[in-house]
């Protein structure tokens, strides 16, 4: 096997988590997911002041107290914190190790970047082959800019098992492994929903790896005496996170998710095996992102009474003082009847106002709030100062022919090494599963109480969409779930949903039905004004509504 360790899952996390995994147990690749939708247009602006930047600096200073150990114990590095750089990423480390008096060996993945006149950013998700060229040829790290989250792990597998493009189940198997370890301590009982039950309470969960079988089968696991848990239900929520159809498209393989077995291996180790892969689609997707304009908040507090008109009379004065256009108002009831403190007896009036005109935005939208202060409703205040507008990117999908993308390796030595695109294609599945039928009667005596008795949800963000994950925590409450969470009875707990295009998917080996809910996010993350933008508790929304569960002789 191959042992691929996680140290990081988005821009931003656990600091010391590189070291931590280096020395609280063994590996043979130690990988860190920097890229995500928003970061891309983070480090778009970063390489707008500075051409040389467009990576992800806090690699850096991580690789700092690390590098050294990493080379003696022989664990390679693999990231994509490259970013938009990936070339001025490798020359930073080359000079970082020169500093350090340490020799390393770094490769590169490019050609991501395509070229948008209009565009901030956009970058095609490339696939696993680059990353396998540059450790075949040598490389003690290897930084790429945007590939696919899973790729990280699947390169290091093909280079180990010398896979080629027709080893797809085996493909599929490893990107599964990816999938699971790319966000860090989710698999390991971050952002769990049952993280009462953990061993530590969920107080600090190691962060992963996943041992990949030359089948591409693997076990995820955590090293010894870390915190958190590895789980069947961990794993099954992570599997379930940012995912569409059962056919999950990537660069190099389809992996069929509803073929995923998982089985408990002994104490925090999960067994995943029988994993199927298809012929890749002919296109790679690309991200694209543009500056949309700027934007801007003030928060209103309403407390006591007439909590609607106080906030009618706000959104009246304020359309008066700035106009309407661009102008959007979210009135959060967290008010309390008969409450004995202020707090309590509140709501929350959100102002938003997106426009091209940064003046209008900024100072004249944020001291108009202001100037209510003493000229609105009684009680009147707000959370914060008048502030500046700020830019908001603008995230789109597009798709292009694979062998439209220069995809190269460019190794330690300096040579340039081309990857071909797969020579075999399929066209991706396009119709969703229908929804559920109506259930009969199930013949339970029934209880009220929170669906998430029954139920773990994991939900994210893909753009403009949102995915939600729920699934059942055992047979008998899988066999009520797939029937009674319909679409329709999703709008019924979500209301938000229910004027927006939904695709349901089940996925029985898991226990889980999926939801895809198309343009919940509107323009993207950074454009959303959405009070969670990322829908990330969109799962946790739906497990506290009230409904009539059943009462069942097991829940396992």
């Amino acid at each position: 096997m191959i042992r691929v360790g996680n140290a990081s899952g988005f821009y931003g996390d656990r600091f010391t988590a590189w070291r931590e995994m280096l020395d609280d147990g063994e590996l043979d690749v130690l990988t860190g997911d920097y890229l995500a939708e928003l970061t891309m247009l983070i480090l778009g602006r970063d390489r707008m002041r500075d051409p040389s930047l467009g990576y992800a600096r806090t690699f850096l200073r991580q690789l700092e107290n690390c590098l050294g150990t990493a080379l003696e114990r022989g664990v390679k590095l693999v990231t994509n914190a490259g970013g938009l750089n990936p070339a001025g990423l490798a020359a930073a480390i080359n000079a970082l190790a020169d500093r350090l008096g340490l020799t390393v060996r770094v490769g590169y993945v490019d050609g991501d970047a395509l070229h948008r006149p209009d565009a901030l950013t956009a970058n095609a998700y490339l696939g696993a082959f680059g990353i396998a060229a540059c450790l075949d040829g040598g490389a003690d790290v290897v930084v790429t800019g945007r590939v696919t989250d899973a790729s990280l792990v699947v390169g290091p597998a093909i280079a180990r098992y010398g896979w080629t493009r027709d080893d797809l189940d085996a493909l599929a198997g490893a990107t599964v492994a990816g999938h699971l370890i790319e966000c860090g301590a989710q698999v390991t009982g971050g952002n769990f929903s049952f993280f009462t039950e953990l061993p530590d309470g969920g107080h600090r969960p190691g962060f992963p790896l996943a041992e990949v079988h030359r089948d591409g089968s693997c076990v995820v696991t955590k090293h010894p005496g870390t915190g958190g848990a590895v789980t069947v239900e961990t794993v099954t929520a992570q599997l379930l996170y940012e995912v569409g159809a059962p056919a999950y498209l990537g660069p190099d393989v389809v992996t069929r998710l509803d073929t995923v077995t998982l089985h408990a291996d002994g104490a925090d180790r999960v067994r995943v095996t029988g994993v199927r892969g298809t012929p890749p689609p002919a296109t790679l997707k690309v991200g694209v992102n543009n500056l949309g304009g700027f934007r801007n908040s003030m928060t209103f507090v309403l407390c006591g009474l007439d909590i609607p008109a106080k906030a009618a009379l706000v959104r009246g004065q304020l359309e008066s003082a700035v106009g309407k256009e661009g102008l959007e108002f979210t009135l959060a009831r967290t008010d309390h009847p008969d409450s004995a403190d202020t707090e309590t007896a509140s709501a929350l009036l959100h102002v938003h106002l997106r426009d091209g005109d940064q003046a209008r935005a900024g100072r004249a939208f944020s001291a108009a709030a202001v100037e209510l202060a003493l000229a609105s409703y009684p009680g009147c205040t707000l959370t914060t100062p008048p502030g500046d507008a700020t830019p908001y990117g603008v995230f789109t999908a597009e798709f292009v022919p694979q062998d439209a993308v220069p995809h190269a390796a460019a190794l330690p030595d300096g040579t340039r090494v081309p990857i071909a695109p797969p020579p075999d294609t399929a066209p991706p599945e396009s119709a969703a599963q229908p929804d559920a039928p109506a259930a009969a009667p199930s013949g339970h005596r029934t209880r009220r109480g929170p669906l998430g008795e029954l139920v773990g949800a994991r939900s994210g963000d893909k753009g403009g969409d949102a995915n939600l994950g729920v699934w059942a925590r055992g047979d008998a409450a899988y066999d009520w779930l797939r029937g009674w969470l319909t679409v329709e009875r999703l709008a019924e707990l979500l209301p938000e949903t229910a004027t927006l295009a939904v695709e349901r998917y089940e996925l029985p080996n898991l226990r889980a039905v999926n939801f895809v809910i198309r343009a919940l996010l509107g323009q993207g993350v950074a454009a959303s004004t959405r009070f969670d933008p990322q829908a990330k508790a969109l799962g946790e929304l739906l497990r506290s509504r009230i409904v009539d569960l059943p009462i069942l002789k097991a829940t396992a």
